[in-house]
């Protein structure tokens, strides 16, 4: 059966623009993402024409200067169109977070030239950008990376294969971070790689238990000559740029299970109050009413948690520690919600004809990128009791 259209969330929004852009998102997502969702992620489609639409309407460049094609939003706001979107569809919304991820190092370290050059087409030109940081043999260990850059006179040579990126094989664009110098953090470059770059190619994308309308494949770099007009930042500073970059994408990684989240909360609910059992709806049942009050309690939790971190960015105050902690609760928020839901549609729950298997198998995921919630643990405690003795 299709999905259930997203319920409107009691929103705290800064301006009247703000809640007319929620209102604009909700709109595109009742009309063009709900109906054809549950069908595309069956599929394995990735809904690229969308993210065409999603780009026209200003929204792949949300936080991001409107001197260079952006939305001039605060992330407090930015992230709530991510909640909507990822409750419409996962796939979606944390597309346009992947793709807003692509897009900062550009925006925040890039130069004045090179941000006039680059970024309205990244912003507003219907682009869409992947981010390669991750590969085969390092993953929470980013800094051990090896892909490589040499320099060649005017332009580098990269060699490597980045593992698990969103958006390989079809991104019009690639933010890669690889190794110009001496081993660990202090070696890495960022640079800014044309999706049709000679020598860059993707694998098979991989199959994966849950949004399999989201492409993750991959990517080889073999030979792929760069301009150093294409190096974004100074050389040696690319894993600095990669965990800040990281940071505002954890918040993103929260909002989307939020968003997640809050569609099992809502198919559950729906399914308890039209579904009876023993002469009455199930939602009359103290057991069953007490899980969607649990529900619902993590998921403003949540909501409440990674808006006070879009808050402190938005004011320029450090917000590491309360990104990893949205990141870390509202992710492991979403996979208990949509756990729960299932066990609320009981039998039906289990079945593909409801989709709250589906957010349950989306859930999962969320946990794992963008810095596992082990890694977020680890990142909380460095915050609270400093770096691990040697």
């Amino acid at each position: 059966m299709p999905d259930r259209a997203p319920q409107p969330v009691d929103r705290q929004l800064p301006t009247d623009e703000a809640r007319d852009l929620i209102s604009l998102v909700r709109d595109i997502a009742q009309r063009e993402v709900v109906p054809q969702a549950a069908e595309e992620e069956d599929t394995g489609r990735f809904p690229r024409e969308l993210f065409t639409l999603l780009s026209e309407s200003g929204l792949l460049g949300l936080p991001y200067d409107s001197e260079h094609g952006g939305g001039d939003q605060p992330y407090e706001v930015y992230l709530q169109v991510l909640e909507e979107l990822a409750a419409a569809r996962l796939t979606v919304g944390l597309g346009v977070s992947v793709h807003t991820l692509a897009s900062y190092a550009l925006a925040a370290y890039g130069a004045k030239e090179q941000q006039a050059e680059h970024l309205p087409a990244m912003l507003g030109g219907g682009l869409l950008g992947a981010y390669c940081l991750s590969e085969p043999a390092s993953g929470s260990d980013a800094a051990s990376l090896r892909t490589k850059a040499v320099r060649d006179g005017d332009d580098w040579v990269i060699n490597g294969t980045k593992a698990w990126i969103t958006h390989g094989g079809i991104a019009d664009f690639y933010t890669v971070m690889a190794r110009t110098g001496e081993e660990g953090p202090r070696g890495i470059t960022a640079f800014l790689v044309s999706g049709d770059a000679e020598g860059l190619s993707a694998a098979v994308p991989e199959k994966k238990m849950g949004m399999k309308g989201s492409p993750t494949a991959q990517v080889h770099l073999d030979g792929v000559r760069v301009p150093d007009a294409r190096r974004v930042g100074e050389e040696g500073q690319g894993f600095a740029i990669a965990l800040s970059a990281l940071d505002g994408g954890r918040l993103g990684i929260a909002a989307c299970a939020i968003g997640l989240a809050q569609a099992a909360l809502d198919e559950a609910l729906g399914y308890a109050t039209e579904r009876r059992q023993f002469g009455k709806p199930i939602a009359d049942f103290q057991g069953l009413r007490f899980m969607l009050a649990d529900m619902a309690t993590q998921i403003e939790a949540g909501r409440a948690l990674y808006l006070a971190a879009a808050r402190l960015r938005d004011a320029g105050r450090p917000f590491a520690k309360q990104a990893a902690m949205a990141k870390l609760h509202c992710t492991d928020t979403a996979m208990r919600v949509t756990t729960d839901a299932v066990q609320i549609l009981g039998g039906y729950g289990y079945t593909a004809d409801f989709p709250a298997e589906r957010y349950m198998r989306e859930a999962k995921v969320l946990q794992i990128v963008e810095g596992t919630n082990q890694i977020q643990r680890m990142v909380i405690a460095r915050h609270l009791a400093g770096p691990e003795t040697r």
